[in-house]
C-alpha cells in the first residue's frame, strides 16, 4: 500500500527494540514467529529481514490489513503466511498450519495505522464518519448498533470499565435520551453529546472529551479485552522453551492485563511462603524487561501514535504446566 497525502507513512511503533527482543529465539533455521496483531506488516517485514531462516505467520482481523500486508511481505515467499484471524485464535491457526511450537510471538495491540487512516472506519473522534468502529468490517455489530440499542446501566458500564470514565452515567443517560430523537448514525453528533455532558472545567484539562466513550466503544464493540485475556495464554502454551512473547500495549487496561499475565507466569505456582518449590511448578518465564518499557523522547517527537505505547517482555524457561491455570488469564 502506497502512502498519499491522506496516508501518512505507516512507523512501526518501538520497531528496533521488538526486533532486538525477539531475533534472539529466532537465530536458529527453521524457527518459526508469530505476529498475532499484523496491521500494515512493518513489524514482520523487520523481523523477516533480520531473521532470514525464520518463518513467519501473520494475523490480522482486518481482511483490508491482510491485503496490504500481503503486498508489502510478497517478496519473502512462502517464508510468510497471512491468514485472517483474531489473535485470540492462535491455537486453531497452528493446528491447521501443523504447527506445535513457535518461536516468538509479537503482540501490537490497539488500533492500527491503516483503520486510523480511513475516515469511514469510525475510529478517530476528530473526524466526522460513520459510527462503526469494527476491525473486521464483514461482520458483528457497529459503534453505533451498541449506542442505539444498550440500556443506560449496560452503556455505563461499558464507559466506566473500559472508558475508565468518570461521567459515565451521565453520558449514558444523555445517549439514551438523544436516541430516543433519533438513532446515532455518524461521529460528530455523538461528538456533541459528549460536550454537553462532560463539566466544561473536566475538558478544559482531561483531554478531549471523546476520548474515552470512543475507547470503550471502540474495545466493546471489538471484545478487544477478552480476546486478549484468552490469547496470552494460548501463546504462551504455543511457545517452545528458549521462545519469546513480546507485547506492545497502549492504553492501562491493556497494560495491567499483560502484566497480570506474564508476572503471575513468572512465578512458582505455588502458595505465597511455600519454602520450598516443587519439580514442575517452578515459573514458566523470564521476564525480561524491567516494568513496562516506553518509546524514546526521538521516537515520540517523530512518531507521535507512539506516546502511549508500553512493551513488555518475556522469555519461556520450562515446558508443562498450562498458562492458563495462574493469572486469572484463562
Amino acid at each position: 500500500m502506497n502512502p498519499t497525502a491522506d496516508q501518512p507513512i505507516h512507523v512501526p511503533v518501538m520497531i528496533e527494540r521488538v526486533v532486538d527482543l525477539l531475533a534472539p529465539a529466532l537465530a536458529r533455521p527453521g524457527t518459526v514467529v508469530v505476529d498475532t496483531t499484523l496491521g500494515l506488516g512493518g513489524h514482520a517485514e523487520a523481523l523477516l529481514r533480520e531473521c532470514p531462516e525464520t518463518r513467519l505467520i501473520g494475523l490480522d482481523r482486518d481482511p483490508q490489513a491482510i491485503a496490504a500486508a500481503g503486498a508489502r511481505l510478497a517478496p519473502f515467499g512462502d517464508r510468510a503466511t497471512l491468514v485472517h484471524a483474531v489473535y485470540d485464535e492462535i491455537t486453531a491457526v497452528l493446528a491447521r498450519l501443523g504447527i506445535g511450537r513457535i518461536d516468538g510471538v509479537l503482540f501490537d495491540l490497539g488500533v492500527s495505522s491503516l483503520q486510523l487512516d480511513e475516515t469511514a472506519r469510525g475510529f478517530a473522534y476528530s473526524r466526522e464518519a460513520p459510527l462503526d468502529m469494527r476491525m473486521d468490517p464483514t461482520t458483528g455489530p457497529t459503534a453505533a448498533d451498541v449506542l442505539n440499542t444498550y440500556s443506560a446501566s449496560d452503556l455505563a458500564r461499558i464507559l466506566r470499565e473500559y472508558g475508565e470514565e468518570r461521567y459515565a452515567r451521565r453520558i449514558s443517560e444523555a445517549i439514551v435520551r438523544e436516541r430516543q430523537v433519533a438513532p446515532f448514525v455518524t461521529s460528530e453528533r455523538l461528538v456533541e453529546v459528549l460536550r454537553a455532558a462532560i463539566p466544561m472545567a473536566k475538558q478544559q484539562t482531561g483531554g478531549h472529551p471523546a476520548k474515552r466513550t470512543f475507547q470503550a466503544l471502540r474495545i466493546e464493540v471489538n471484545g478487544e479485552l477478552r480476546a486478549l485475556e484468552r490469547a496470552l495464554p494460548g501463546a504462551v502454551d504455543a511457545v517452545a522453551v528458549g521462545g519469546r512473547v513480546v507485547v506492545l500495549s497502549y492504553h492501562s487496561l491493556e497494560d495491567r492485563l499483560v502484566k497480570r499475565t506474564l508476572g503471575a507466569l513468572s512465578q512458582p505456582d505455588v502458595p505465597y511462603g511455600v519454602p520450598e518449590v516443587p519439580p514442575g511448578y517452578e515459573p514458566v518465564l523470564r521476564l525480561l524487561t524491567r516494568g513496562a518499557e516506553k518509546p524514546s523522547a526521538a521516537e515520540v517527537e517523530a512518531n507521535p501514535r507512539a506516546a502511549s505505547a508500553r512493551l513488555r517482555a518475556a522469555e519461556r524457561i520450562r515446558a508443562g504446566r498450562l498458562s492458563a491455570s495462574k493469572g486469572g488469564a484463562a
